[in-house]
């Protein structure tokens, strides 16, 4: 079985910037998807949202999520990283994924600019603690 530990899965998630897709379940049952920019921290994906908004309304409410991130061209790939959230609004780490993420998304020249921006009361930090990873890195092999 795959897992967030394994070396081409991590290499994949962290190349380039590529844009996430969470999917999560409005409070009315349907399912929902919302693009967003995400790092790794550690054996976790980690990206930050609105405590007000959609994402981190339902995140509230259910914390099992699903996030997608492909390649659009050749050898064309995927992950899926299914988990269960965890959420903080302790602005010290909410800054520090928000400058991660401003470093991967903008360059490192920007990355305190969008930490800055980012890292503010009413913003959160978002952990997918991972429960299942499925990858298909080479859809042309």
């Amino acid at each position: 079985m795959t897992s967030i530990a394994d070396p081409a899965v991590r290499a994949f998630l962290n190349e380039g910037t590529k844009t996430g897709h969470l999917g999560y379940v409005a409070s009315d049952g349907r399912p929902l998807v919302a693009p967003v920019w995400f790092v790794l921290d550690g054996d976790r994906i980690a990206f930050n949202t609105g405590a007000g908004t959609a994402k981190g309304k339902a995140m509230a409410r259910d914390p099992r999520v699903v996030l997608t991130v492909d390649l659009q061209e050749p050898p064309y790939a995927f992950v899926q990283v299914q988990g269960v959230v965890e959420v903080s609004e302790d602005l010290d780490e909410v800054r520090r994924v928000a400058t991660a993420a401003g470093a991967r998304y903008m360059g490192d020249d920007r990355a305190v600019e969008f930490g800055e921006r980012n890292g503010v009361v009413g913003e959160l930090v978002v952990w997918i603690n991972t429960t299942k990873v499925i990858a298909s890195l080479d859809a042309t092999a």
